[in-house]
């Protein structure tokens, strides 16, 4: 702890010395960036071939896509992603994992434009370079990741008073949010389901980088499946995980995404980042200058991906048709959204049907 106290820089505000491990979490959380966004468009590609060679778009019930070998190099490389954003938590700060997946969006985004002739508006443009500017920031002034050498470090960590209560609050607002909110105004106010998502999304990214931490510490021979902790961290992984799923899915299906993908984000972002700073105690010895940094970074991060949010080309989704999937973490943003490309690709066809026959009845 002392060594990372000494690298924090005392009182001066300016840019600290990356860890080893840090850059090796930048590295690899931009990969996941880059292998999640491009995995939306390949899959798309793959979606509309299926389509063309059978007839049946997915979305309509069509299930030819899984014959389909660009849409598994689409899925594989979606996983490939996700695996790295999962170990990157085992070497670097959440504070600093978890604001880089926004990148991911700005690939997608990017590609689709070139590939996709999918429309990059002006405004969409400048939040591509507020998400890198604001990412800049972030990984510039980032904290060191804490040496940890056994999974007992970790639970303590996560067993102190001050996690204890963060835990407890969590689990006291989503039990009211879901037994009591979500009856009754969970159709009508997007807020309920996404905060749901948003506040058991803390906790996931806190167990992921626990169980991370244990098997990296494992595969360097330190055996941590020995403890209990271990397994009970990837316990709570699982819960977590499948609660956000279930409400995150009820989300996009009630909602339309370009107001719950944002809405998400910002919210899942700022609640991870909270955990982490209370579990593992990111900024503890930083200056305030490069606490101040971080968070000017992080809001324009965040700003940027609402830009890129609402400036995409929804106009011709019916709101009641939107996706059925969503990212699981914002370091999957707009991920395992498979299905909005398909009701894309659906409504798309369709347009250029009508199109078509106007024409030919114009002509007579």
């Amino acid at each position: 702890m002392e060594g990372r106290m000494g690298g924090a820089g005392g009182g001066g505000g300016g840019p600290q010395e990356l860890s080893a491990d840090n850059v090796r979490g930048i590295v690899l959380a931009l990969l996941s960036s880059g292998f999640i966004g491009s995995s939306f468009i390949i899959k798309k590609k793959g979606l509309r071939r299926a389509a063309v060679s059978s007839g049946i778009s997915a979305g309509v019930g069509g299930h030819s896509y899984l014959l389909e070998p660009l849409w598994w190099v689409g899925m594989i490389t979606m996983i490939v992603g996700e695996i790295a954003n999962f170990v990157a938590y085992a070497f670097a700060p959440a504070v600093l994992v978890t604001p880089l997946g926004a990148l991911s969006i700005i690939v997608s985004a990017v590609l689709a434009h070139f590939i996709l002739n999918e429309r990059l508006h002006a405004l969409g443009v400048l939040g591509c370079v507020m998400c890198i500017a604001g990412s800049m920031v972030i990984v510039i002034h980032a904290p060191l990741e804490q040496e940890i050498t056994s999974v007992k470090e970790i639970w303590h960590m996560a067993t102190q008073p001050s996690f204890l209560l963060y835990v407890a609050s969590v689990i006291v607002l989503v039990s009211v949010l879901v037994f009591h909110f979500s009856p009754l105004w969970g159709q009508s106010n997007v807020l309920i389901y996404t905060a749901i998502c948003s506040l058991m999304g803390s906790l996931s990214v806190m167990s992921v980088k626990a169980l991370g931490t244990s098997l990296k510490l494992t595969f360097e021979g330190t055996n941590q499946l020995a403890y209990p902790e271990t397994w009970f961290f990837m316990l709570v992984v699982a819960i977590c995980v499948l609660t956000q799923m279930n409400y995150l899915n009820k989300a996009l299906d009630t909602f339309n995404t370009a107001v719950v993908s944002p809405i998400y984000y910002v919210m899942f972002t700022s609640l991870t980042i909270l955990a982490s700073i209370i579990m593992f105690k990111d900024w503890s010895g930083q200056s305030l200058g490069s606490i101040t940094s971080e968070i000017c970074g992080l809001i324009v991060v965040l700003s940027g991906t609402i830009l890129l949010h609402v400036t995409k080309d929804y106009e011709r989704i019916p709101q009641s048709r939107i996706g059925l999937y969503a990212p699981l973490s914002p370091t999957s943003a707009t991920r395992l959204n498979g299905e909005l490309l398909r009701h894309v690709e659906e409504d798309a066809r369709r347009t250029d049907n009508e199109e078509k026959v106007l024409r030919r009845q114009e002509m007579y």
